[in-house]
Parts: C-alpha cells; sequence; structure tokens
C-alpha cells in the first residue's frame, strides 16, 4: 500500500510540474520580475532583450491632474507623448540616482501566443515617488521567449513638483 502511495504522489508532482511549467503565465511573470531587477540593476542590455527590435508602441499619457498642473507651467505641454523603449533603456543605463519601478495588482491575460499585462506601478528614484499610475504591455511569445511589443502608461506626479 505505502508503494502504490508513494508512485501516486510521485507521478502526481510529475504531472503537476509538467502542467505547471507549461503555464504561459509564469514566463510571463518571469518576464515582468526580469524587468523591474534590470531597472534596479541599471541592466540597458537586459531591458533591451526584452522588448521586440523593432515596431511597437510607447505611449506616455498625463493624469488630469498632472496635466493641469504641467499646463499650468508650460501652456504648450501635450497630454501624451509617443516614445521608444530604447530611449527608456537609455535612461535606466545612464542614471545617476538608485531607481526601481515597484508594480502591484498584476493581471495577465494570454492564449499563449499573445498577452496583455495589466499593472498599478510607483516609480522611484533616489528612493522618492517620482510618479505612480497604471501600466500596460502587449506581449508576444517568439522563438526566444515572451518579448514586449508595445507599453502605454499613465503618469500620476506627487501634487510637489
Amino acid at each position: 500500500m505505502k508503494t502504490i502511495i508513494a508512485s501516486a504522489l510521485i507521478l502526481a508532482s510529475f504531472f503537476g510540474g509538467i502542467a505547471h511549467a507549461a503555464d504561459p503565465s509564469d514566463d510571463i511573470h518571469r518576464l515582468i520580475d526580469g524587468f523591474q531587477k534590470a531597472i534596479v540593476a541599471k541592466d540597458g542590455k537586459a531591458l533591451s532583450d526584452m522588448f521586440l527590435p523593432s515596431g511597437g508602441a510607447w505611449v506616455t499619457v498625463l493624469s488630469d491632474d498632472s496635466y493641469a498642473r504641467m499646463k499650468a507651467k508650460s501652456p504648450n505641454v501635450p497630454r501624451y507623448k509617443l516614445g521608444n523603449y530604447a530611449d527608456f533603456v537609455q535612461f535606466v543605463a545612464t542614471s545617476k540616482v538608485p531607481i526601481e519601478e515597484r508594480f502591484n495588482q498584476v493581471r495577465v491575460e494570454t492564449d499563449g501566443a499573445v498577452a496583455s499585462v495589466y499593472f498599478d506601478f510607483v516609480f522611484l528614484q533616489d528612493g522618492k515617488e517620482n510618479n505612480r499610475g497604471s501600466e500596460t504591455w502587449h506581449v508576444v511569445k517568439t522563438d526566444d521567449g515572451w518579448k514586449i511589443s508595445s507599453m502605454t502608461y499613465s503618469v500620476n506626479m506627487p501634487a510637489k513638483r
């Protein structure tokens, strides 16, 4: 009887491990974790490798409050700005102060080939909140793993800026 139970446990853990490893959201969560670690490490190469090499979109959108405050200082400030991951990678790699992006309420939806990732974030520079907001990624499965194809995020700046 003990042999049967032991065999059943081994088989259950074997098949459970296969099902767990095959879950694409696990790989996407590793991408998310790697992204955060690369920012803290200021590892531009690691960040670059997480994006598709061309195409895609990068959009920054000011919240209503942040937009009103920025517009009061500079009337021609746009509500949104188009950019690209290469500019962000350069910013991270050359930052003179510690930087970090903290994520919470991460949600992943995927069919195994494409996915959307949505979360709230706080971006810290030198240990202080620089901005916070919501961020969404579109990611695609490539032969080299999951890659970010586009990123859009809101910017809510602290009141005292």
